[in-house]
Order: C-alpha cells, then structure tokens, then sequence
C-alpha cells in the first residue's frame, strides 16, 4: 500500500518527542498516539549527561521499540562508541547524535551500517552558521559513515535550499512548524522528512491526503485498483477477510460498500458496511477495538479482499481475539509450523517460570541460575559441531533442537522473547 515510485520513496512526516522531562508512561502513550493517527516514525531523544538519566532513557526506549510497528530513530549524545552500539541494542531503526567525534561516528558506521547513523546540526545562528557549509561539511560526514543529517532551527532561504539540494546525503528537517510550514520544508529536494511534534493528537493521514492534493509525494494508503473495477455481490458489497498481520490468524469477516472502501483508503483504519443495521461501520468507534490497515490484497477473481491488520483489543463482539473460535471439526495434526511451535515451546517455558512445577527440568535451570543456563548452551553448541561432522542429519536435527530449547531458557531468564529476536532479524535484513 505504500506509495512509492521507482528510486523515490515518499516523505516522511516523523513525530518528535523530547523524553528528558517525560515519564515512561507518557512517552509509550505519546508514541503510540503518533503511529495509529498516521505519523510515518518517531525521533526519540535525550541528550542528557547523566548517565543514569541516559540507561533510564534508553529503558523506555527499549519498551517504545517493542510497542511500535513504526520505526524509531533514537537521539542522545554519541561521546563514545558504547554509546552507539547502546542505542541501537534498543532496536532504534538509526542513532541521531550531534556531532562529537569523527572517529567514534565512524567506528559506529563501520559496525552497524552508514544507514544507521545520523548527525543532528543546529543551524540556530542563522542560515549561514551551519548551512553556509553544508556542502563541505555533509561530504566529510558522508565520509565518515554518516548516512543522514538532522537540521534544527533552520531557516529557509534560496541558498538553504540550494545547499540541502547538494548535501550528497538526505536530510530530515526538525521544525515546530512555528518558523515555516509543512509543504516549504517537504518540497525542498533532499529532505527527506520533517520531524515535527506540531501534530500531537490530530489526524496525520489527513494532513498527508492535504500535502498529496498540494502534489507532495506522501505515503498514504492507496489502491490501484478502484472499488469499480471489484467484483460485487447481488447487494453490491465485496467481503473482506481480515487476519492479524503478526501471525496471520483469521480474525473476522465483513462486508465493504464503496464507500466502506474509499474511506478505509482514506482514514488507515478498517471501515464496513454493516448489513444489519444498513450503514457504514468503522471498526473501533465504539468499543476502541480499531483494526489499522497494514495491507490490502484482491483475490484472482477480484470479489474477496483479504486485509491485514494490527488489531487493537478484540476483534470479535463476544471478547473473543478471532471471531472463529466454535471448533466443529478436527482431526488430530502435528502443529509445524515454525513460529508457531517455537512461540508455543516458549510460552510453556514462561508458564514454568511462573508457576513451578515439580520435576521439571526447565525449572531446575532456572533454579541454578544464568551461570547453569549458560554452561547448558556452550554444551548443546559443541554438541551441534559435533554431529555436523558426522554423516547422519538426524543427530544433528535432535543437537539442534536440544539448543533452540536452551536457548528459550536463556531468552525468559534475560527477559527476551521472539518478538525481540524478530525485530533485530528484521533490522538487519
């Protein structure tokens, strides 16, 4: 659904919160606020010296990666390279530091990637404080594994504009929207976003639909293919199957009007029509169970869409997560499914920690501790190498899953799960 043509991708409008006088609970609510009315990423940050202040900092940071489906760029000081590689550990998509030091910027890059690093400049004094230079000083960075730079208190003129156009690298824009608006900073070449905390509680996908009109290329959802072109059925609706994006359990059923489809399209939350009571439905208003588009696909007759979606609370008006939970049939079936059977192995592994069980191996590591737990996993590694080397793959499949659960038992007793796992894969990927 993303809206991207080839070699562009759209501009980002990115919420900022400052979290140095803001509790944990505040910055979860702030941040989760941001991504379910539209925002496109968080800047994060907290330039504190105090370190306690700072693993405070990066403890709620921990916990907002974890609560987002959006990426979060992660802003502190960059003095040392621990400092990078702490705020990446989080799950933060990029660090955004000022500038300290070239050599640990450039050890950070050398480690994590040039995409992951960003360098935040102040150009408060006045367009020809930081970006008179701009030119000069964003290929030194470049140079030194900077993928990205961050201006603050900018003031647009023609040869602002003009330097940012030839920086070599993009830019976001950090602005209140208080010294310039929305469309001049989206319409300068290279920038590629604006950090902004102006839209706190408003609705960013409207503010996205009115910077397309202005001919600002925005990601919103969109479809190419209109309603007209869907197939219908005698009532002039298309159902539309709905499955949790994370695990793709079937969720629930509903009905779509062209109307239904234009607005979901339009809003970034599931809208129906309701066939009982004749009228549109948006999913939520009245329980906050809303379903948040994450991907719409037409099936090869084009008469069923199939929605994918985040799913607030219960989808179901009984309470239920899934609208299908009567069983009417099962014949006995091992469960392979890889995410499945690791994430059911790990939550009996939680279940054990949480209510022991007498006899019970997993609780006798966790009894004896980290040092125990650790020992058990250097074991089951040399045992995998070992096998490796003989002909038979079944002794190196039993080796294998001997490990995965050792390693399940490292993950609960470090306070990890899958989830944690998943999201570095996919930071890396």
């Amino acid at each position: 659904m993303q809206n991207e043509r080839a070699g562009e991708k759209p501009k980002q409008i990115i919420a900022y919160i400052n979290a140095e006088n803001e509790t944990a609970e505040s910055v979860l609510r702030r941040a989760e606020e941001y991504e379910r009315n539209g925002a496109d990423g968080l800047f994060l940050y907290n330039y504190t010296v105090v370190e306690a202040e700072q693993e405070e900092f990066l403890h709620t940071a921990r916990q907002a990666v974890k609560q987002a489906e959006f990426p979060i760029m992660l802003g502190c000081r960059a003095r040392r390279f621990e400092d990078i590689k702490k705020a990446l550990y989080t799950g933060a998509s990029k660090v955004v530091t000022p500038l300290y030091s070239l050599p640990v910027i450039k050890e950070g890059a050398e480690r994590f990637g040039s995409d992951k690093i960003v360098v935040e400049l102040d150009a408060s004094g006045g367009p020809d404080n930081v970006v008179l230079p701009l030119d000069q000083l964003a290929a030194e960075l470049s140079g030194n594994g900077v993928g990205m730079l961050l201006i603050k208190h900018l003031t647009v003129t023609d040869g602002v504009r003009e330097k940012i156009k030839r920086a070599g690298i993009p830019v976001v824009v950090r602005d209140s929207l208080l010294r310039n608006d929305m469309h001049t900073l989206l319409s300068m070449e290279n920038v590629a976003g604006v950090a902004t905390d102006y839209y706190e509680k408003k609705d960013i996908f409207k503010i996205k639909r009115l910077m397309k009109n202005e001919g600002l290329d925005v990601d919103t959802p969109e479809s190419p293919v209109s309603f007209a072109q869907l197939k219908k059925n005698a009532d002039g609706l298309v159902p539309v199957i709905v499955q949790d994006y994370k695990n793709d359990g079937v969720l629930m059923l509903a009905y779509m009007n062209e109307e239904a489809y234009n607005k979901t399209m339009e809003t970034g939350r599931m809208t129906y029509y309701s066939r009982s009571r004749q009228k549109l439905w948006l999913k939520g208003e009245e329980s906050g169970h809303f379903q948040y588009v994450k991907a719409l696909s037409a099936d090869c007759d084009n008469d069923t869409l199939l929605a994918k979606v985040l799913q607030i609370g219960a989808a179901c008006h009984t309470g239920s997560r899934s609208c299908f939970f009567r069983e009417l049939f099962r014949r006995p079936y091992d469960e392979v499914n890889p995410g499945k059977v690791l994430n059911e192995v790990f939550q009996t592994i939680l279940d054990r920690r949480a209510n022991p069980k007498e006899g019970s191996y997993t609780n006798y590591l966790f009894d004896k501790g980290i040092d125990k737990i650790l020992k058990k996993c250097g074991e089951e590694a040399t045992e995998i190498v070992i096998a490796a080397k003989n002909p038979d793959p079944e002794e190196v499949r039993y080796e294998m899953a001997d490990f995965l659960y050792h390693m399940m038992v490292l993950m609960a007793e470090c306070g990890l799960d899958w989830e944690d796992i998943s999201r570095e894969l996919v930071h890396r990927h």
